[in-house]
Parts: C-alpha cells; sequence; structure tokens
C-alpha cells in the first residue's frame, strides 16, 4: 500500500503532466474539397424542386443501390439471358483468353447482379436472407475467378467456375 503521504503528493503529480492537444484530423486535403453527396445536397437545395422533395418528407431522397426503370418482370425475363452469358464465358476460360474472360466476366455479372437484385428485393420477407445468401455466393465466386484468371490459375479457376455453376443453380431454383 501507499503511504499517505505518497497518496496526497499523486494528485500533483499528475497536475504537473502537461499532454499536448489532440490535432484535429482533416478528411479532405483541401478544406472546399466537393463529394458527390455533397454536391447533389447543394444542388437538390438551390433548385426550386427541392421545395417540393423536403416538403413531402425527409426519406423523400433515396441514395439506395437500383437499376433505373428496371421492373420485377424485366429483371425476371433477363436473368435467364444473363445466367446464359455468364455460363458462356466458360469457352474464353478454356482458350485461356484470361483478359477476355475478365472483362466479359465483370461485364456479365454486373447485369445478372443488378437483375438479381432487383428480383430479390421484390420478394417476401421471409424468402429474402435464403435468397441473399446464394447471391452473395455467386458473386463471392465470381470475384474470386476473376482473380484466378488475372494470376492465371488453373487449378482455381476451374474451382470458382464449378462454384459458380452450382450457386447459379440454386439461386435459379429458388427464383
Amino acid at each position: 500500500m501507499l503511504a499517505a503521504s505518497t497518496m496526497a503528493s499523486l494528485p500533483s503529480l499528475f497536475q504537473k503532466l502537461d499532454y499536448p492537444a489532440a490535432t484535429p484530423r482533416i478528411i479532405n486535403s483541401h478544406p472546399t474539397a466537393a463529394t458527390r453527396r455533397s454536391i447533389l445536397l447543394n444542388t437538390l437545395i438551390t433548385t426550386q424542386t427541392s421545395t417540393l422533395i423536403f416538403a413531402k418528407s425527409a426519406a423523400a431522397l433515396e441514395l439506395r443501390f437500383a437499376v433505373p426503370d428496371q421492373s420485377f418482370e424485366e429483371a425476371e425475363n433477363n436473368i435467364p439471358i444473363h445466367a446464359q452469358s455468364l455460363l458462356q464465358v466458360k469457352d474464353l476460360l478454356m482458350a485461356e483468353s484470361w483478359v477476355e474472360a475478365q472483362k466479359a466476366l465483370r461485364k456479365i455479372s454486373a447485369y445478372l447482379k443488378q437483375d438479381l437484385y432487383t428480383i430479390i428485393r421484390s420478394k417476401p420477407a421471409q424468402e429474402r436472407p435464403l435468397l441473399r445468401k446464394l447471391y452473395a455466393d455467386l458473386f463471392n465466386a465470381v470475384t474470386k475467378l476473376d482473380y484466378a484468371a488475372r494470376d492465371k490459375d488453373r487449378i482455381l479457376v476451374w474451382d470458382c467456375w464449378s462454384s459458380i455453376v452450382s450457386s447459379l443453380d440454386l439461386i435459379l431454383s429458388h427464383i
């Protein structure tokens, strides 16, 4: 235990310590650097239509990921086409055209991702968790295939390919 004289001297020891004040963090290098959100909000605030948007409700401005003007029916009709296009990337992989396979994979998977997202969003709430898991499995395999093609790793490419085919079959059977 500390002696009473030592205990009495502790506060004075801590008072003598002079810690430097925390320096403020600067997020942007320039204080007036504009972000997409700030530009959008400034545009909305300065236009006359902003009074209509802000008058309805605070949730009128929705910045979520969504495909503009794509209905459930359009997405449902496009899914088999984009899924078949994704499966046709196999020809490029067999020819070991790695760069072309990567480009095709990225383009086709983006379309398929938008369509599947639209379908999942329109499903009832109890079906969504399973579909989201299948969606994640499919596109994680697509990303792994992209990296494997970049590294020209034939074994990993075909492992990812089989994972993509099985994930695609599962998700299409549940939709």
